[in-house]
């Protein structure tokens, strides 16, 4: 199965519709599968004491609350159904994350059929079963959990009828140290729950991404940003255009070259087996009837003559006829 690649825009639009279509665009043009946004009510998704994370102080104005910060950064529910729209005509994939019920029973009218939790929400019952009685597929992010935390998630979900479950593995730092990463974890989920993995990434650039791949991740989510420089939360920890398709191209070349795991030879190298491998030659001048010895016969290239596995069988045996040096000895 494919690769699932999913731009996530989030809210590098910066609550500006027109820069959400571009980014649209931008995921398109990468050759993601998913181009996907966060949909919310500021106000049903955190209180007016709610501190903002640091790295979120870092990139905001530090001393205005997290709710106010969501209300600049936030699209209306119109604005979102123009952008799933737009997805549409441009011919890729439309996703949301929704941070509140609310957000999911719109998004539901909007027609959306697969749900991505978000790390945040993995211990929000109430909103777990809400969208687990959706009985839809599921993409349930594991950042900051253990797992525990992801078994009673999973537990909730499947009692109240959730479709599929996918788990992501994620590390909730923006960006994410690579020590901090421990990509392992996301093969120990697979083999723990039973289900299919993949890995969310906040790192900076492309290759952790890529690696997961390679150990079996089977959908790659990634922040991108028109700009790192643009004002707004997530935009530093986030790929440009030109980047996120080098990683969408570089995944794609992960599927091909993963393969189906049966060692033989591939079409491609059939043709040099016989120009790297060896064969049995005359080592020197050979008369007919003369007994092929370690003195008499070696090894070397081209490899369409006797098989120098087959050493033990030509040693002590007569030659069948003259042979000059370098020949490929018959027997």
């Amino acid at each position: 199965m494919r690769v699932l690649i999913i731009a996530e825009a989030g809210v590098n639009h910066n609550g500006s519709l027109p820069l959400a279509k571009k980014l649209a665009d931008q995921a398109k043009v990468a050759g993601a599968d998913y181009v996907k946004y966060q949909t919310f009510n500021p106000s049903n998704m955190v209180s007016r004491y709610a501190a903002k994370a640091e790295y979120q102080k870092q990139t905001t104005d530090s001393k205005q609350s997290q709710l106010n910060m969501l209300e600049e950064l936030m699209l209306s529910y119109d604005e979102f159904v123009e952008l799933k729209k737009y997805c549409e005509q441009i011919g890729i994939g439309f996703l949301s994350t929704s941070f509140d019920i609310d957000s999911t029973e719109f998004l539901t009218r909007l027609g959306c059929d697969i749900w991505k939790i978000p790390s945040g929400e993995i211990t929000n019952y109430p909103y777990l079963v809400d969208i687990a009685r959706k009985h839809q597929p599921i993409i349930l992010s594991t950042g900051m959990c253990d797992e525990n935390d992801i078994e009673s998630a999973i537990e909730v979900l499947k009692s109240n009828g959730a479709g599929e479950i996918s788990l992501l593995h994620c590390t909730t730092e923006y960006p994410a140290p690579f020590e901090d990463v421990n990509l392992k974890a996301m093969c120990a989920m697979r083999d723990k729950f039973g289900l299919e993995v993949g890995y969310s990434d906040h790192t900076k650039g492309i290759e952790v991404p890529i690696a997961a791949v390679a150990m079996g991740a089977k959908i790659i989510e990634k922040h991108f940003t028109l700009d790192k420089n643009m004002e707004g939360p997530d935009h530093k920890a986030s790929l440009e255009p030109d980047e996120l398709k080098q990683m969408v191209d570089a995944i794609r070349n992960i599927e091909k070259a993963l393969g189906s795991g049966v060692k033989q030879p591939a079409e491609s190298e059939k043709k040099n087996i016989a120009v790297a491998r060896k064969s049995i030659v005359a080592r020197t001048q050979i008369r007919k009837g003369e007994m092929l010895t370690t003195e008499n016969i070696t090894t070397k290239r081209p490899g369409n003559g006797i098989s120098p596995m087959r050493w033990d069988e030509v040693i002590g045996t007569c030659a069948i006829r003259d042979f000059d040096e370098d020949e490929l000895i018959e027997i």
